[in-house]
């Protein structure tokens, strides 16, 4: 199993769309990380880029995350990819928290953004 955290400075980014890249690690069947890798954020808003498909192609299930607008949820979950929002911290840490079972999605859409542009995907 694979999982992927939108990432800057080895920490969640708040924002998915525009993080800096993705930490992918490789989980076994013990729910130990085994392998870690860092994938290239695509160019541009994260809902209407590649990046569900590039993560989905690497064979990741699961995208722990901090904000994200509803239709880079929508877009995520149309690959296969199971999100989890309202993440934050060291990426590593937030992976164990999860693979230890104490993460849950926090279900609250991205309100605002940034980076220019408002919440309407």
């Amino acid at each position: 199993m694979k999982i992927a955290l939108p990432s800057r400075q080895n920490k969640i980014d708040d924002h998915f769309g525009h993080c800096e890249y993705f930490t992918v690690f490789k989980i076994n069947d013990k729910k130990e990380i085994i392998g870690q890798e860092t994938v290239e954020s695509p160019a541009g808003c994260g809902c209407k880029s590649n990046i569900a498909t590039t993560l989905a192609d690497r064979g990741v299930t699961v995208m722990l995350a901090g904000n994200m607008g509803q239709g880079a949820v929508n877009v995520l979950k149309n690959a296969g990819i199971e999100v989890v929002r309202g993440c934050s911290g060291v990426v590593e840490e937030v992976a164990l928290n999860w693979l230890s079972g104490t993460l849950s999605d926090s279900g609250d859409p991205c309100n605002s953004h940034d980076h220019g542009h408002e919440c309407n995907h």
